[in-house]
């Protein structure tokens, strides 16, 4: 939403890219979660954390997110860069800024 809002003079090019590699990789890791939590509940029952049986197929499953948590690492900063262009982009929506005093005092208000 923050992107459709800028002004394309302060929108970099790359950041389109970069928000369609985390939403690819967000929709990947959430689709191995949840082939991660049908794999567990098919585990024989006595299949826990320090088991063999258990500890390969969390690896198996820890091996198959790391392209994506990658990515991630590669790319997340551009939610960042984006949010910082928003806040630093002044808004048709935002009211103008009040002037302070000539003599620089403030008025008092009573409570």
């Amino acid at each position: 939403m923050q992107l459709q809002s800028l002004p394309t003079d302060v929108v970099q090019n790359r950041w389109g890219y970069q928000l369609g590699v985390l939403h690819a990789a967000l929709d990947r890791l959430d689709a191995l979660h949840e082939d991660w939590l049908r794999t567990r509940d098919g585990l024989p029952a006595d299949a826990r954390p320090g088991t063999p049986v258990f500890d390969d197929a969390l690896a198996e499953h820890h091996a198959e997110s790391w392209s994506y948590l990658d990515d991630w690492a590669a790319h997340g900063h551009a939610l960042r860069d984006i949010n910082s262009a928003a806040r630093h982009t002044s808004s048709p929506l935002a009211p103008p800024p009040t002037a302070v005093p000539a003599n620089g005092r403030t008025t008092s208000v009573r409570r």
